[in-house]
């Protein structure tokens, strides 16, 4: 399991008064209202800041870091990632799982067949869909739903998963 869990990108500046545009990669983008600490990554190197205020608008959310008060300390940042420990992450309800996590664990289906690895999880809105890697290097999508995902084993690494037809 990764240590570091990404909550957003710095996608560019908004004012002059350092505030920043971030488009979130958390399912909730409310999240951003307790977040005070996060760590910013620029050429693999990890900064920390400190959340003064942020607002939303549209698909965006606009943050404020403190110390930075101008438009030429943040330019800098414009494409890197937001990360957050994960004892800063949002707790996850019963059958909840970080993207990172589910990242690379083996899909098998319910008759005991190796399918593949899980590559990408995309979001869609209505449910997210799996995206496997298969052994020849095909792919094939999984929609994230009861009736296909039957079980997650995180210490096994193994997602148990029902091939509805049509799938394959």
């Amino acid at each position: 399991m990764e240590d570091l869990l990404q909550v957003g990108v710095i996608t560019g500046t908004h004012g002059l008064k350092g505030e920043v545009k971030v488009f979130p990669t958390t399912d909730d983008k409310a999240r951003f209202t307790d977040l005070e600490d996060v760590l910013l990554i620029r050429d693999g190197e990890e900064i920390p800041l400190k959340v003064e205020y942020c607002k939303f608008f549209k698909q965006f959310v606009f943050v404020k870091f403190e110390g930075l008060d101008d438009i030429n300390q943040v330019e800098q940042y414009k494409r890197c990632p937001l990360m957050v420990t994960r004892e800063n992450a949002v707790p996850l309800e019963e059958d909840e799982y970080f993207i990172a996590d589910l990242i690379g664990m083996t899909i098998v289906d319910d008759s005991g067949v190796t399918i593949g690895t899980l590559e990408n999880v995309i979001g869609t809105g209505a449910n997210d869909v799996y995206e496997v890697l298969l052994p020849d290097g095909g792919r094939i999508l999984l929609p994230a739903i009861k009736e296909c995902i039957l079980d997650v084993d995180m210490e096994e690494k193994i997602i148990l998963v029902h091939l509805l037809k049509g799938l394959t």
